[in-house]
């Protein structure tokens, strides 16, 4: 198996300044996983016990003149500390301010991976391995019916952060109407924020009159009886862990559930520079698993 490309400028700069300083936050080991149109950084896709994170890149995105070619598929992937690799784009960013000819047309990195018999570094996963990653890359790919935008990132995260102080488990809500319920109850203390009228992508529908009368309880609970909303519980812990990719800069992001209420989605997009337009070359976004009710 092989695979050769040339990173780019702006792929390191991408990678150094914005993606790996948050992907490191999600955890230091990941999968990095190349197949012929894409580049993908994968947390815990073979774990459902924690936060799922997909970062996906299209190859021009990063790189130029990308090749690649093996047995299975011609996808490659193998685990890599994310730490090593932020600090191997750091000493090459230094090297290149001291030493570039500004009149060049720009640095380029020549990747190379080659499987060597009796070398265990950089050890590619076995073909079933690849497999079963892919596989677990396609279910990920499955999205909510109904996705809102979410508020301000760092409101959110200040309020999450004093959420943490409060308890372990968070009751989330979205609904159809564009409404975002974040609630977390002991039995002391109720601490809740909701945000509505939010922009909906996907399945929406009307409020109903007279509901903005009730109290954000009883909206929420009408809302799920006319199969309006979905209401799942989260670790505090993973919905503050997920908020972490606000480093990297996305422009906006969107809360969903998963069918069946199998897990909370949370989607970050950004823009083409200059205009209000998705880039579609990136895409990051968190699966996190729900908590059975009892849990809290």
């Amino acid at each position: 198996m092989k695979f050769k490309a040339f990173l780019t400028d702006n792929g390191i700069n991408l990678l150094e300044k914005r993606i790996l300083p948050a992907l490191d936050k999600m955890g230091k080991i990941c999968h990095l996983y190349f197949t012929r149109d894409h580049a993908f950084f994968l947390h815990n896709l073979l774990n459902s016990d924690g936060v799922q994170s997909i970062a996906q890149f299209k190859k021009e995105s990063l790189f130029t003149d990308y090749r690649i070619s093996s047995q299975n598929d011609d996808k490659i992937a193998f685990s890599i500390d994310l730490s090593l690799l932020h600090r191997a784009l750091r000493s090459i960013l230094a090297i290149y301010a001291e030493s570039r000819d500004f009149n060049s047309n720009g640095l380029q990195i020549k990747v190379q991976i080659r499987r060597r018999p009796g070398r265990a570094d950089l050890e590619p996963l076995s073909r079933a391995d690849v497999q079963e990653l892919q596989l677990a890359l396609e279910v990920s790919q499955e999205m909510p019916a109904t996705l809102v935008k979410a508020p301000d990132l760092n409101l959110l995260q200040n309020f999450v952060d004093r959420m943490k102080h409060v308890g372990d488990v968070m009751g989330v809500t979205v609904s159809k109407y564009g409404d975002l319920h974040l609630q977390i109850s002991t039995t002391l203390i109720t601490l809740g924020a909701e945000f509505r009228k939010l922009m909906v992508l996907g399945e929406r529908a009307n409020g109903v009159d007279g509901d903005g009368n009730l109290s954000a309880q009883t909206r929420i609970e009408r809302a799920v009886q006319r199969q309006d909303a979905m209401t799942v519980q989260a670790s505090v812990k993973h919905f503050f862990k997920c908020l972490q990719y606000s480093s990297a800069k996305p422009d906006c992001a969107f809360y969903g559930i998963a069918p069946q209420g199998a897990c909370l989605i949370v989607i970050f997009q950004f823009f083409i520079p200059g205009t209000r337009q998705t880039d579609k070359s990136i895409s990051l976004h968190c699966r996190l698993p729900v908590l059975d009710p009892g849990s809290n």
